[in-house]
């Protein structure tokens, strides 16, 4: 049994990976601060002895005797991150800069969760962990998309300057059950909007495509570094599944027998137009691929919705 500190452990990939490590025999530690976790993700994780939850800001120095450390504690979609732009920035930093003193102090293994947003609008398709990327420094998305690159920097100087031993791993688009109904990601939108009948907001013509990866793929893609000995990253973890976005709302359109039509908004500043993971390094690597397909995914998350809000047919959440 190891000493798991998962930081953003309530929220939507976080409290996927608590409860994996938990069936998995290990004492978890999850720390989050409640600003985009909910305590529903992690209620039924109480009931076992070994599940402990800290209501704490990864800004803030940690003190806890640990084996291996996930860092997962950052608002991940563009309504949260750019909701207070500065706090996310100083989580990104911060937050790793913390972690990784905790890893040096406990000679514990620290995962990064890092993300494809490091790549930003990219010029390159698909996108390879040796593509440095195209952000906008100073666009409103730059908080987040920097905040993840200096955060990378932090975890390979530490591990150069201090031999700590580091993982980290480039998150596309995931999706699953425990996503926020108003957390602006383009899946969850599109099921909450389908489910009331409400018209489906496209930002864009609708052509840009994204690459989504099922949650439970990701979590084991989690594990599997994790557990790599010999691997330090970074890797992409994400599905290479490539669809657009009017295809995305069709299929939930279709999936749920909505009445919503689609309208369309303009595209906001610097969002990419292209993102599809290249994923043959984490074949090689870790033996690892996505196996839940688009259709299958889809299902589970709109079955999660409608239990949530105990919906029959289309109800408004409202």
């Amino acid at each position: 049994m190891k000493r798991i500190l998962v930081t953003g452990g309530a929220g939507f990939i976080g409290s996927h990976l608590c409860k994996k490590l938990l069936q998995q025999g290990h004492k978890v530690i999850c720390l989050d601060n409640m600003y985009t976790g909910i305590y529903d993700n992690i209620k039924s994780l109480y009931e076992d002895k070994n599940f402990v939850f800290i209501n704490a800001d990864i800004t803030n120095s940690i003190d806890l005797k640990v084996d291996q450390i996930y860092n997962l504690a950052c608002p991940a979609s563009p309504v949260h991150y750019q909701h207070d732009p500065i706090m996310t920035a100083k989580t990104s930093f911060l937050g790793a800069l913390n972690v990784l003193e905790l890893a040096k102090k406990n000679k514990a293994r620290v995962l990064q969760a890092s993300t494809s947003e490091v790549y930003g609008d990219p010029l390159i398709h698909p996108q390879t962990e040796l593509y440095r990327g195209n952000v906008n420094a100073i666009g409103p998305r730059a908080c987040y998309d920097e905040g993840k690159r200096i955060a990378e920097t932090l975890f390979f100087d530490y591990q150069r300057q201090y031999g700590v031993d580091i993982r980290v791993v480039r998150i596309f688009n995931t999706y699953g059950p425990n996503m926020l109904e108003d957390d602006g990601r383009v899946v969850s939108n599109f099921i909450v909007q389908a489910l009331n009948n409400e018209d489906i907001t496209i930002y864009g013509d609708g052509t840009q495509t994204r690459s989504f990866c099922y949650v439970d793929d990701l979590v084991d893609g989690l594990l599997k570094m994790m557990e790599n000995d010999n691997f330090s990253g970074p890797v992409n973890l994400g599905n290479p599944h490539e669809i657009t976005v009017y295809e995305l709302a069709q299929i939930i359109i279709e999936k749920t027998g909505s009445n919503s039509k689609i309208v369309y908004k303009d595209l906001p500043e610097d969002d990419p137009t292209k993102r599809r993971p290249a994923i043959e390094l984490a074949k090689t690597k870790l033996n690892w691929q996505p196996t839940v397909t688009i259709n299958e995914g889809l299902d589970r998350t709109i079955e999660y919705f409608k239990r949530r809000f105990d919906l029959k047919g289309g109800v408004d959440f409202k």
